[in-house]
């Protein structure tokens, strides 16, 4: 299952990414009434399990089928994958060739911090740089949903509580970051957590622990290595998270970046994010997610 969001008469509508085009499931439940319990958010969605991956399921073959309710993607204008989480975490320093160009330790635990859904955005979006800052960088990452509640759970158990996996910006305004020994105001400026442009549920994704992932900066690749190299998997950090904290459907954990950020260039070469630059990040079966700078 491939889910987006997308903005319709201003409201945020959820869509199903087929061979076809997307399929506007609002539009597709009035089309079709007889399939019920269909999920018309992404939170009714990723909490209904799978009674409600089934219904939607069927009527996304029913609205091909009969050819109702499709739109062409490259017309929409997209949400964040996942619009309403309660949580959104995120792990610091977690790749080993990152914390080797910015010359860290490997951490024992999990670095965490956090943003807020201020910070949501989605594909395609244009996020302001806030004149009052000036060192912005950016972050490929991977992003896990949470599917259902996780408390205390067990590393060998972890991946059984996530409902899907999708593309994740965690940029950052450095000089906001560091200003103290708090990470928070340097990573939930307005817009800084674009995600998307779709939201893939775990059983296309074999393994999250061995995807490529890789960043551009207007057609530049600057990040360029796989998930492979993370200190912590995602395994062990729902795991770890979730022995301080419950996880509820619809969370979102960013697992951190790779190496290639601007903060780990020598400061004489540093060329922070200004307006009219584009970002675009891709991970291997999750498409490929672009933000756009004004």
């Amino acid at each position: 299952m491939n889910t987006v969001t997308f903005y319709k008469e201003n409201q945020l509508v959820l869509g199903v990414k087929t061979e076809k085009g997307i399929i506007d499931v609002k539009e597709a439940t009035g089309a079709f009434p007889t399939i019920e319990a269909v999920p018309q958010t992404v939170s009714e969605l990723v909490s209904s399990g799978e009674e409600g991956k089934r219904a939607l399921e069927a009527l996304v073959e029913q609205a091909v089928k009969e050819q109702t309710a499709l739109l062409n993607e490259n017309e929409l204008t997209f949400g964040p994958s996942v619009d309403n989480p309660q949580k959104i975490i995120c792990v610091g320093l977690n790749y080993k060739r990152h914390a080797d160009e910015i010359k860290m330790e490997y951490p024992k635990t999990p670095i965490l911090f956090s943003k807020f859904a201020n910070a949501l955005a989605g594909h395609n979006e244009e996020v302001v740089l806030p004149p009052n800052g000036k060192e912005y960088d950016y972050e490929a990452e991977l992003a896990i949903v949470i599917g259902k509640v996780a408390k205390d759970v067990k590393v060998e158990d972890a991946l059984s509580y996530v409902y899907g996996y999708t593309n994740g910006n965690d940029l950052s305004a450095r000089d906001f970051q560091f200003r103290t020994h708090q990470w928070l105001l340097g990573k939930t400026v307005d817009g800084f957590c674009p995600i998307g442009p779709s939201l893939v549920s775990k059983e296309e994704i074999d393994d999250p622990n061995n995807l490529s992932i890789r960043l551009s900066l207007n057609g530049e690749l600057r990040q360029n290595s796989n998930t492979s190299d993370m200190i912590f998997n995602c395994a062990e950090i729902i795991s770890y998270i979730s022995q301080h904290m419950t996880l509820l459907p619809g969370d979102i954990i960013l697992t951190g970046t790779p190496e290639g950020v601007i903060m780990g260039e020598p400061e004489e070469t540093r060329t922070w994010l200004k307006a009219g630059d584009e970002v675009t990040v891709e991970i291997e079966k999750l498409g490929s997610l672009t933000t756009k700078f004004i």
